[in-house]
């Protein structure tokens, strides 16, 4: 049976697994971490169960959503009928942004719009105005990717305040950064895919269960059945072809000398950047030496666990605050009172800060936006850091993310970095996945039919 080896247990490692597993290819999975799931992971605290990170999805995330409903955990998730999103801001009682049932794209959020209480009569026009001139901004134009999404905004009347209010709601938790910095085309993607170009796309989803449940854990079960070998905590450290294909040297996580090798016919890469780079060979790709410009930006979560509830929302998001994004993870951790999180993107101002200074900012920010908190009890707060939680995403990187295949035929990259046409989100990583294994059999396929005709 022809052997391929994934590196990587991600979203991107386990899509191409599986993919390849349905094809009838047998594949051995390589994971470093003691579980999969990659960056979407769970771990317990003190009887809390604690996710890495806060991940949600949009309607329009169908690669990833059919991929949830592979591994069986779709059941995990709860989707919004219809979007909706609280906003709270100090002082103000909560202004929620929604989008109207019955009417059809762009007109979805005309009335939304129109009636966002957290910006002036004139800037709500301008912001409309804005909103139906980024229909045309062409995400796929190379054009677009070299300049700033603040910039465009700028030119379209939008001022720091509607910036702050409004844009960057969006922006700043989509592709961790604010608009000043974040790549027009990238934004186009997001603003166009999720919430311009058709009605329900923006949808939120949510999980309702730790990462683990939804992700790693059900993947190791699907994988298993069909046939997958999977072993976590192994590191790759080398890959480098010879005439059969490909040889991966393999160590256990932590260790610096390989303990094992594996002969492979293909390979797909799918780890972050950084680590690719390291491992794919001068000979695969000519930009390698490049990817480091990718660069990395942080997230932070900041842990809040009340004695009692003080919010009763699922999430919310914040305005004006040091709190972006608020999230009740009281049921997936199983916690007793309220448990909160705090998800704070493009973080590079908090990513070094001490831990006891963060819980003491946005515990003082969650009293001042939800008054209910100002007689609760903090029982426990804790901090956790995603120093490399996404490549940067500026203008330029669009040049710098390479497509799937490399110039060694069978090694193929995968992941939300490399060219999905997507930012670096959960469906852009299980898109990278697809077409990883998409090149694969091709390159199988062309394989056999040269063997045959040596024959």
């Amino acid at each position: 049976m022809t052997e391929v080896c994934v590196v990587g247990g991600g979203l991107a490692g386990i899509t191409a697994a599986v993919r390849l597993a349905d094809a009838g290819v047998g594949v051995t999975l390589l994971e470093r971490r003691s579980e999969l799931g990659g960056a979407t992971y769970s771990f317990d605290r003190d009887g809390l169960v604690v996710d890495t990170g806060q991940h949600v999805f949009l309607r329009c995330y169908e690669r990833y959503r059919a991929l949830l409903d592979r591994l069986g955990s779709a059941e995990l998730t709860q989707l919004q009928p219809r979007f909706r999103v609280p906003v709270l801001s100090p002082g103000r009682a909560p202004h929620v942004l929604a989008r109207t049932r019955g009417l059809p794209a762009p007109a979805h959020l005309l009335p939304a719009l129109a009636g966002y209480s957290l910006l002036g009569v004139r800037e709500r026009l301008r912001a409309i105005l804005a909103a139906n001139a980024l229909r045309t901004v062409d995400p796929d134009d190379p054009r677009n990717d070299g300049r700033t999404f603040g910039e465009w905004l700028a030119e379209r009347g939008q001022g720091p305040r509607a910036v702050r209010r409004l844009w960057d709601l969006i922006t700043i938790a989509s592709l961790n950064t604010p608009a000043e910095h974040a790549s027009l085309a990238l934004a186009a993607r997001v603003f166009r895919t999720g919430l311009l170009d058709r009605a329900d796309a923006g949808d939120i989803g949510r999980p309702i269960a730790p990462l683990r449940d939804l992700h790693g854990r059900p993947a190791y079960r699907l994988l298993n059945r069909l046939g997958v070998r999977v072993a976590t905590g192994s590191r790759a450290e080398r890959i480098r072809p010879d005439a059969a294909g490909f040889r991966i040297a393999i160590g256990d996580a932590g260790a610096r000398a390989a303990r094992d090798e594996l002969s492979a016919d293909a390979v797909v890469l799918a780890v972050p950047h950084a680590a690719a780079a390291r491992l794919v060979p001068d000979s695969a790709s000519s930009g390698r030496d490049d990817w480091h410009r990718l660069g990395s930006a942080p997230i932070v979560n900041v842990h809040l666990h009340y004695d009692r509830p003080v919010i009763g929302l699922p999430f919310a998001a914040a305005v004006e605050s040091p709190a972006q994004w608020i999230f009740d993870r009281t049921p997936a951790s199983m916690a007793d009172g309220q448990y909160l999180v705090v998800s704070v993107s493009a973080a590079d101002d908090d990513i070094a800060a001490p831990a006891g200074r963060l819980a003491a900012t946005h515990s003082a920010a969650i009293a001042r936006l939800c008054p209910a908190a100002r007689s609760a009890r903090l029982l426990e707060a804790f901090v956790t850091r995603e120093p490399h939680a996404t490549f940067r995403q500026a203008p330029g990187t669009g040049a710098l993310r390479p497509g799937a295949a490399t110039r060694l035929p069978g090694l193929v990259l995968a992941g939300a970095w490399t060219d999905t046409g997507w930012p670096d989100t959960m469906e852009g990583a299980v898109r990278s996945g697809h077409r990883a294994a998409d090149v694969v059999l091709a390159h199988l396929v062309s394989a056999d039919r040269d063997l045959e005709g040596t024959r």
